[in-house]
């Protein structure tokens, strides 16, 4: 990944879980780090233990603020190499329960930010292109019941992927997703990784070894690096083979 040295690198949703990970990820190799995330506590910690690394507390719901983010972020080096739309939030409520206001701000925090991120970051790209990464989820191809809104919110995320994809390849810009399965964040195991949710893991998915954060972030290294040059408009799994049960 030696190619990823000292490049600008933009992350959503960096201060915990995933994307802590990839911020930790992507500074040991070198790259200069721009993440935001709205837990300035997590955020700020983040930023003094990792060398190159600079945190903002952004509301993604804001476009003024992401525009401004992102504009920031690119006149540190004068540029953006790599973008990363991690963040998003995942409620699980029942179908019949949802409001149209919770449906609507779902959709503008998962897939109008990363609209507004993209656009705003492909003004700084250098010629040479660069990488975006937008984050789904295993949960489009497993469809948990009360979770609607957020399965339809990633479903959308490969669908402007594929788009943007075709778009912005003549600037030689590749855009691809990322759908991890069921990863052992500290949020995922204080909340919803159960001793049975454990053993369905181990059962279903074609290696039984639960996912551990570090291990999409090797995967975020890959498509943000020259090694996945040949690859753009994709959805790759990181799921243990999860997906191909029945």
């Amino acid at each position: 990944m030696k190619d990823l040295a000292k490049k600008r690198i933009v992350i959503t949703g960096g201060a915990n879980g995933i994307g802590k990970a990839m911020v930790a990820a992507f500074s040991a190799v070198g790259a200069h780090v721009s993440f935001c995330d709205i837990d300035a506590t997590a955020g700020k910690a983040l930023e003094t233990a990792t060398e190159n690394a600079r945190f903002s507390k952004v509301d993604l719901l804001k476009e003024s603020a992401v525009r401004k983010w992102i504009d920031q972020a690119a006149a540190i080096d004068g540029k953006i190499d790599v973008l990363i739309n991690n963040a998003a939030a995942d409620p699980r409520i029942d179908f019949q329960s949802m409001t149209s206001l919770q449906w609507d701000t779902l959709f503008a925090r998962n897939v109008r930010a990363y609209f507004l991120t993209a656009q705003q970051a492909t003004e700084h790209f250098p010629k040479t292109g660069g990488a975006i990464i937008n984050f789904s989820s295993i949960t489009i191809h497993k469809s948990p019941a009360a979770m609607e809104a957020y399965v339809s919110t990633k479903a959308a995320t490969i669908g402007f992927t594929q788009s943007l994809a075709r778009e912005l390849g003549a600037q030689k810009i590749r855009v691809n997703t990322l759908s991890p399965g069921w990863v052992m964040t500290e949020r995922q195991l204080e909340q919803f990784v159960t001793p049975q949710v454990k053993k369905m893991l181990k059962k279903e998915q074609c290696i039984p070894q639960l996912i551990q954060p570090n291990e999409i972030a090797n995967v975020a290294l890959f498509l943000a690096s020259d090694l996945s040059q040949a690859i753009t408009g994709q959805e790759v799994l990181v799921d243990r083979g999860w997906s191909h049960a029945g």
